[in-house]
């Protein structure tokens, strides 16, 4: 938690105000000068909030005031006066106080002005965030599963959230890193804090690095005020760079800046911006490998890679396949007021052999659609309409094939649609039964009978 900041020349009332605020549980730090207030804002430093005088040695409270609001316009500001007057008041809300206080300091109500302050710019945040995140998400991730390989997952994320450890999540596309990265974030103790995601995939190249550092009023044409970065809206939280090896070199440095030094520069800017983030990554692609082509900065894949997790395809572990259907079942069910529908045990059949190339997302896509398309309370294969891209050929052969009663009865219904299939294709690209005849291998008088026994028309 960043410190609030006393600027005070009274060595009593700002020694009082120190040990009211620790007391309070707010970290806090206390400079007696207007000018070092200034030089250290300069320098970069960022603070929950500052409570000042208005009357200091070195630069007035306005002075300090406004430079901390043109580095940091959310930073809520106190001013504090023992000569207050109402032109007072006025001018120190037109340069952005938060609040104005007369002494002698009502310590309780102060530190009112201030919680209410760091609350609301805490709000301000969480709305801009808001912007691109309905809020809908649970707090904590559902995560199902319990098979060797999840439960193996599942100890390593919740050894790594103890610590501060950069994260890699390595695996395909719809497995679910994101929860994994947000489960990291909520057992972590930064799980009051921020968590920011940023699919590095989905932002044009142009424009990431505004996305991820903000930038300041005239850095470009049409910038015509401060935007704060993802970066800075995750201080205190995380960060999530899912997709990262889609980023430019130019980004990847900036982002290497931020892991080593915990800084970075918004475009435009000249003074370093602290960040208090841990980053988790997430990557579908073999990052080892685009080191090698010179894509990947091999300096930034050895800094992320400091605790590989990877997560396994949702064909590698089809024991979770009934879990997940059925907690997709209830979920979808729910927001699609569809309660009280469940699988039929040929539907899980289906589930449990399709290879899901698309992974758990594609899983519940195909749940939603079925919950959509079931007439009743019991969702059926046919429902599931499942594409062939993932099937096995056991699937498919369900899907194409009664293949019910008897083994001999089943096989021989099997052979007929392929001798009919075959028999069709024979003909169609042949000038003459014989011609036909000759192309599968049997006799014309063999054919006849099979095109009659079939009822072939040809």
């Amino acid at each position: 938690m960043k410190s609030v900041l006393i600027v005070e020349d009274k060595d009593s009332l700002a020694r009082m105000l120190l040990e009211t605020m620790r007391s309070e549980g707010l970290n806090a730090e206390w400079i007696a000068s207007g000018a070092e207030a200034i030089r250290r804002i300069r320098k970069g430093a960022r603070y929950a909030a500052i409570v000042s005088d208005l009357r200091l040695p070195g630069a007035t409270g306005a002075e300090v005031l406004r430079e901390a609001k043109e580095a940091d316009p959310d930073c809520p500001v106190i001013v504090m006066t023992g000569y207050g007057t109402i032109e007072d008041a006025v001018e120190a809300m037109k340069l952005g106080a938060s609040d104005f206080i007369q002494k002698p300091v009502d310590i309780d109500y102060l530190v009112l002005l201030i919680r209410r302050g760091i609350e609301r710019r805490s709000l301000r945040r969480q709305n801009m965030l808001l912007r691109e995140d309905s809020g809908s998400r649970p707090r904590f991730p559902a995560i199902v599963g319990d098979s060797g390989a999840m439960l193996e997952v599942a100890k390593q994320v919740r050894r790594v959230a103890e610590t501060d450890a950069t994260v890699l999540l390595q695996g395909e596309t719809g497995t679910g890193k994101e929860l994994f990265a947000r489960a990291i974030h909520e057992l972590s103790a930064r799980r009051d804090g921020p968590f920011v995601a940023i699919n590095c995939a989905a932002i044009p190249d142009t424009l990431i690095e505004n996305e991820l550092f903000g930038h300041e009023r005239g850095a470009f044409t049409g910038a015509t005020g401060r935007q704060v970065g993802r970066f800075e809206l995750a201080d205190g939280g995380t960060v999530f760079l899912d997709e990262i090896g889609e980023l430019g070199q130019s980004v990847q440095a900036k982002i290497l800046r931020v892991l080593q030094d915990r800084t970075f520069d918004r475009i435009g800017g000249a003074t370093p911006i602290e960040v208090d983030t841990r980053i988790v990554c997430a990557t579908n692609r073999d990052l080892a490998k685009s080191v090698a082509e010179g894509v990947f900065r091999d300096d930034l894949y050895y800094r992320i890679n400091t605790f590989p997790i990877v997560v396994p395809p949702l064909r590698s572990r089809r024991g979770d396949i009934d879990a997940i259907a059925d907690h997709f079942v209830e979920k979808c069910g729910r927001e699609l007021g569809r309660r009280g529908v469940r699988l039929s045990e040929e539907a899980r059949v289906l589930l449990r052999d399709y290879d899901w190339p698309g992974n758990v997302r594609e899983l519940e896509n195909c749940i939603e659609r079925a919950l959509i398309l079931a007439d009743g309370d019991l969702i059926g294969p046919g429902d599931l309409r499942l594409s062939s891209r993932g099937a096995r050929p056991e699937e498919l052969l369900r899907q194409a094939f009664d293949l019910s009663g008897p083994l001999d009865a089943a096989v021989a219904r099997v052979a007929a649609v392929v001798e009919a299939i075959r028999i069709r294709e024979a003909l169609e690209r042949s000038a003459s039964r014989g011609e036909a005849a000759e192309a599968l291998g049997i006799s014309p008088r063999a054919l006849a009978t099979k095109i009659k026994e079939l009822g072939i028309e040809g």
